[in-house]
């Protein structure tokens, strides 16, 4: 089994809004001494909400990283001491309108785990009712309706290209399979 290395200094290099910029010196357990660049981040959520026709509703937003705008599932940044269920139903009213009721929780991912603490939760939401909260300001999100039966295609053809979008459908559609 791989053993934890020893964390003998952390050393902060940027501390922002969204993310902070760490840089740890481990010591391994073979002695060799090593630097890694950590970028901490908040945990988040992720829903693959699905409506009574099994359409799915997904996003469509500007990612300014990947200069172009993305087809993702609807997700957020758990506030503070938010729960991962409060998050995915806040999250649910303001990026599609809705809220569930039934919503289930999947399990969870690391997003990239070679530099990142980020942590996100995976949330089947049916039962879908209208109830809207206002839109972050920061965000221009425009809601399509997929028909389930497309998201295998639309992920080949290379539509769908956002990792966590793809990781959480893939989660999902077992369960419809």
């Amino acid at each position: 089994m791989t053993q934890k290395p020893e964390l003998t200094n952390r050393k902060s290099i940027y501390d922002g809004q969204i993310i902070n910029v760490k840089v740890d010196m481990l010591s391994l357990p073979n002695g060799h001494k090593v630097e890694r660049e950590l970028v901490q981040k908040s945990n988040a959520v992720v829903m693959v909400p699905i409506d009574n026709n099994d359409n799915v509703l997904l996003v469509r937003q500007w990612r300014q990283p990947a200069d172009q705008a993305l087809l993702e599932a609807p997700a957020g940044t758990i506030d503070g001491d938010e729960s991962a269920d409060d998050c995915a139903q806040r999250e649910l009213q303001e990026e599609i309108g809705y809220a569930s009721r039934n919503l289930r929780a999947l399990g969870g991912f690391w997003t990239t785990p070679g530099f990142c603490d980020e942590f996100m939760f995976v949330y089947l939401a049916r039962d879908l009712v209208e109830s809207k909260l206002p839109e972050d300001l920061d965000e221009d999100i425009q809601v399509e309706h997929i028909p389930l039966s497309r998201i295998p295609q639309l992920i080949r053809l290379g539509e769908i290209i956002d990792a966590k979008t793809i990781a959480a459908l893939l989660m999902s559609i077992h369960l419809y399979s």
